[in-house]
């Protein structure tokens, strides 16, 4: 049962949150994503920091916030195995009776964890989510709050897409351990795949609608940089979500399950192609082809993506300059 807490409470009366964060090669933002975990109004908190093999000053600011901050910071080493197993070593360690992710070179409001607890005790959930927003140098991105999947179809809705970033959720740690971690079968849609298997387990969920997280976009070098692959690793935890969840999805008609799964396939290889990444519009519209998801019009794109690359990529090429 969650632990009551007094309107007066100090800090850390209040129940524990673990936070967990993955860090590789975050010299420049690691000392901004600790701060805003260990500064957080809720007070009670704990940072299991994992480092990936950084081979940057990465290792020696840890170092340094370790010692500066104590029993509340505990720092654990891997060796590049990538963030969601790293989150998974990270989540060995954790004690807190909630947990929630926050990447190295991300950020929260001092409120957040405090606002999500509050939200998720007083809604009796077991995982409370907020808004975000995306910034970057190169990202001119509107802060946004998701709609209210509790009050429609959560199914329908998570289907559409990964309905939140990692750092923008708080989860019972009954929760989290009943899924065992991540999964570490798809590289790009990890974090998409968790939400999935947790909306399986649990429906009982509920929205704070506020700006809480923040998302740094790199837009190079980023698991999500590489379209053509997360949109097929988003597509590979959707399917396996309805085969293993058949009952979940049963009121969805085939041609709507059809729509929100191969058809944004067929959606993003139009993308790619309007944007010109010509590598990703190749490997999808190949995808299309082989899973007969396209109708007459989208003929000649999937013809031609049969060809080699360098053949694909001279046919897209020949047709900008004939269109100049």
């Amino acid at each position: 049962m969650p632990i009551a807490t007094a309107p007066n409470a100090m800090p850390t009366e209040r129940p524990l949150i673990s936070v967990v964060m993955p860090c590789y090669n975050c010299a420049p933002y690691l000392a901004e994503a600790v701060g805003s975990v260990l500064r957080q109004t809720h007070g009670n908190v704990e940072l299991i920091l994992v480092d990936d093999g950084s081979t940057d000053e990465s290792p020696n600011i840890e170092a340094r916030l370790a010692q500066e901050h104590g029993p509340r910071l505990c720092l654990l080493h891997a060796r590049r195995v990538g963030p969601y197993p790293a989150r998974n070593l990270g989540l060995q360690r954790a004690r807190g009776e909630f947990v929630a992710f926050l990447d190295a070179d991300d950020w929260w409001e001092p409120v957040a964890l405090e606002k999500l607890h509050a939200g998720l005790i007083g809604a009796s959930a077991d995982l409370a989510y907020c808004g975000w927003q995306n910034v970057g140098a190169d990202m001119a991105s509107q802060p946004y709050v998701p709609p209210e999947y509790e009050k429609g179809d959560p199914v329908e809705g998570f289907m559409r897409g990964c309905p939140w970033p990692i750092h923008a959720a708080l989860v019972r740690r009954s929760v989290v351990e009943r899924l065992g971690g991540f999964s570490e079968r798809r590289f790009s849609s990890m974090d998409y795949d968790f939400w999935l298997r947790a909306l399986a387990l649990t429906r009982n969920i509920v929205r704070v609608p506020e700006i809480l997280a923040y998302y740094r976009w790199h837009a190079h070098g980023q698991i999500s940089a590489v379209k053509w692959r997360q949109v097929l690793d988003a597509l590979a935890v959707q399917q396996d979500f309805v085969r293993a969840n058949p009952q979940l999805a049963a009121h969805l008609p085939q041609p709507r399950l059809r729509e929100l799964t191969e058809g944004q396939v067929l959606k993003q290889a139009y993308r790619a192609l309007w944007k010109r990444d010509i590598a990703s519009a190749h490997k999808l519209f190949r995808h299309v082809a082989v899973a007969r998801s396209f109708g007459f019009k989208e003929l000649r794109h999937v013809l031609s993506a049969m060809l080699p690359f360098p053949a694909y990529r001279w046919l897209v090429r020949l047709a900008d300059r004939n269109d100049r």
